[in-house]
């Protein structure tokens, strides 16, 4: 074990190993910069899984103030990640061309990480383990999120002990599937937003949440921005549909019954 007097900022955060795993397969300049900013979305959502894990064992336990440091902290990385568009953007149509051929069959959709985000959110879609056949680490880590109950599951559950009445089926389901928009849900956060005093630890949850949901959309949108400004309509790489798909992926809400309870208030 190293002595913390022989600690440096490089050993310490491993700086050596960090620096050099990028490794670019041509000669052009832009290359650096896609992967650069992909490592670090990558690394990102490590800390966003993380964090994530915490909030769900504190909901777990009615300890809501403690998760919401982690819900508030994983939306201020969003922002960030969202932010890095912009750098990416940087990057014109023909930069993306000169290299886009060495990307093989790879493509961000193949991203186990943002699956796992995606599946502790609640958005389960038994579809993408298929990309990672050749990763058993990453599949097992995604199919542990798969079955296991989301974030929104979780809540729904808090929302059971505060003595909202939420049906059985709600808290006892396979939660590999989807969760099915519920009136329940809906009318129990509907009391919870109508006498915030009362309920006041679950109306900061509920917010908390939207804060999460409206900043991935944020990223999404963003997302199908920069891609549409770098390849146009193009199919994407590893066989995507490009644009088109990352369109249809906008309109995706891990909380619906947030957002149905806005109309109702």
């Amino acid at each position: 074990m190293t002595k913390n007097s022989d600690v440096t900022y490089a050993s310490y955060l491993t700086l050596d190993t960090l620096l050099n795993a990028q490794h670019p397969q041509s000669d052009r300049n832009d290359e650096l910069l896609f992967i650069i900013i992909h490592q670090t979305k990558e690394l990102w959502l490590k800390q966003i899984i993380h964090e994530m894990h915490f909030a769900i064992a504190q909901i777990a336990e009615d300890a809501l103030v403690p998760a919401y440091k982690a819900l508030a902290r994983v939306s201020r990385i969003q922002a960030v990640m969202t932010l890095s568009w912009d750098v990416l953007s940087t990057m014109t149509p023909s930069d993306y061309s000169r290299f886009r051929h060495v990307l093989g069959k790879s493509s961000g959709f193949q991203s186990d990480q943002f699956r796992t985000v995606e599946y502790l959110l609640g958005l389960k879609d038994k579809s993408f383990l298929k990309y990672q056949t050749d990763r058993p680490h990453a599949l097992a880590a995604m199919e542990t999120a798969l079955n296991a109950p989301s974030l929104w599951d979780h809540s729904i559950a808090a929302l059971a002990r505060h003595g909202f009445e939420i049906p059985p089926a709600l808290l006892e389901r396979d939660f590999s599937e989807n969760h099915v928009p519920s009136p329940q849900v809906e009318a129990a956060f509907l009391e919870v937003y109508q006498d915030t005093q009362r309920y006041w630890e679950l109306y900061q949850l509920a917010e908390k949440l939207v804060d999460l949901d409206d900043a991935m959309a944020t990223w999404r949108h963003k997302h199908v921005i920069t891609v549409e400004r770098v390849i146009g309509g193009k199919m994407g790489t590893g066989g995507t549909a490009g644009v088109s798909y990352l369109q249809s992926t906008i309109a995706k809400r891990a909380f619906p019954e947030l957002w149905s309870v806005r109309t109702a208030l």
